[in-house]
């Protein structure tokens, strides 16, 4: 993937079992850090895009971007095409505002563009 070259994804923020244990330590721990501070791509797809682990991604979602670092997920555990991120303040800079009388924004199924912004190496 050239910088700049946006690709379609669908991104799902939800709970990871790490973000939820290290949650009970702190927000401000090392390990709630690690796992809300990453996006997760199926690995065929950061094959497919040339990213590695580490490489600096942007996500774009209405007026929304954010740049994160993204790691593989495991074998089989996403499809092509989709995103994960666990709860945190990074994925929350993502949803928009309407909560639908929840109480909750919406955080399944967004439409987000991704591009490679710069390698884990340098570029």
């Amino acid at each position: 993937m050239n910088k700049n070259d946006e690709e379609l994804f669908v991104l799902i923020s939800g709970r990871s079992t790490r973000q939820g244990t290290s949650l009970n330590e702190s927000k401000f721990s090392k390990e709630y850090i690690e796992e809300t501070g990453v996006v997760q791509i199926c690995p065929e797809d950061m094959a497919r895009l040339g990213l590695v682990a580490g490489d600096i991604v942007c996500l774009r979602a209405d007026q929304r971007s954010i740049n994160i670092p993204c790691v593989a997920s495991k074998e089989k555990e996403l499809p092509s095409g989709l995103l994960f991120m666990a709860y945190g303040d990074w994925s929350s800079r993502l949803m928009g505002s309407d909560t639908h009388g929840t109480g909750m924004p919406n955080s399944k199924g967004t439409d987000v563009f991704l591009s490679k912004v710069c390698s884990s190496k340098t570029d």
